[in-house]
């Protein structure tokens, strides 16, 4: 990973630290009274209210890494992008609003804890991931359609018997002396420069929360084992855990993923229980499906 951090882990001390103490939701009731008061209205979704009608989620009371796990509708990453308006946690993508997402944030409400502020406040979704590699690839075709035009450019001028003829051909003079003056590869090099990046899509999705996580920040983080192969989560877990244990940070993780539900001392709040629950990683619904093919299958792992 990046910013030199499993680098600078020696020698180093326990920081933990908590800067949000805990998150509470409108309730139920409130939740039902509101509906009631505008559903005379044209409207025929009031989303985000009653998405935890089912799971009954009113509060989260945080640690140093609290995460939400549940299936898909549980309601983890309406959850985490509810949390982060509120704290106003910065986001490099936007996400669609709904009519009634200010009028369900005005409910909520949080506490901090006394003392501590951290330096920043920073939500990652999938999609900030994504658009980041679709951009780094963007960035590397046009390097490449520059490569080739370099590279024909130096075959032409190598080869040229171009003479000067006038001080209006001077900047074709010297294309021409530095193309036979070097070789095919350092003429490219020097004329673009070596491609932005060759990383594989996992490392380049690696390479964002790394640029993005610095110390002393809280950071919800919203699946972010998209895009990632299960050795790259595994880096990602390990960078999570360092930049929490030793480097000041506070996360928040929406994830189903079994190995970010192994980070140590995590908190895991089961969305998919109701009323929703605290829980071992390895009580977990999906966690014992992983378990129970794999134990299935065990004789044909030797």
């Amino acid at each position: 990973m990046h910013n030199n951090k499993k680098d600078t882990i020696q020698g180093r001390h326990n920081i933990i630290q908590m800067y949000i103490d805990s998150f509470k939701f409108p309730g139920i009731g409130a939740e039902e009274q509101f509906v009631n008061y505008i559903r005379r209205t044209c409207y025929s979704s009031f989303y985000p209210f009653g998405v935890f009608a089912e799971n009954m989620l009113e509060s989260l009371s945080f640690s140093e890494i609290t995460i939400l796990y549940g299936n898909n509708g549980s309601g983890k990453s309406t959850a985490l992008n509810l949390i982060a308006e509120k704290i106003k946690a910065e986001r490099d993508t936007l996400f669609n609003r709904t009519s009634f997402f200010g009028d369900y944030l005005k409910m909520c409400s949080f506490e901090i804890t006394p003392g501590k502020k951290p330096e920043e406040i920073r939500i990652i979704t999938s999609d900030d991931v994504f658009d980041f590699m679709l951009n780094l690839r963007a960035l590397n075709e046009g390097v490449d359609r520059k490569r080739e035009q370099a590279f024909d450019d130096w075959i032409e001028n190598k080869n040229s018997t171009f003479r000067m003829q006038s001080l209006d051909d001077y900047d074709k003079l010297k294309k021409v002396v530095e193309a036979r003056s070097k070789t095919q590869s350092r003429y490219v090099r020097d004329v673009i420069g070596s491609n932005v990046i060759t990383h594989s899509n996992g490392e380049s999705a690696l390479q964002y929360f790394a640029e993005k996580i610095k110390d002393n920040g809280l950071y919800l983080l919203d699946e972010p084992e998209n895009s990632l192969s299960p050795q790259r989560q595994l880096e990602l877990l390990d960078f999570i855990q360092n930049s929490a244990r030793f480097f000041g940070c506070q996360f928040i993780i929406a994830t189903h993923s079994p190995f970010l539900l192994s980070l140590k001392g995590a908190r895991i709040y089961d969305l998919d229980e109701c009323p929703v629950d605290i829980k071992k990683w390895t009580e977990l619904e999906g966690v014992r499906t992983y378990f129970e093919f794999f134990d299935k299958h065990r004789d044909e792992f030797r």
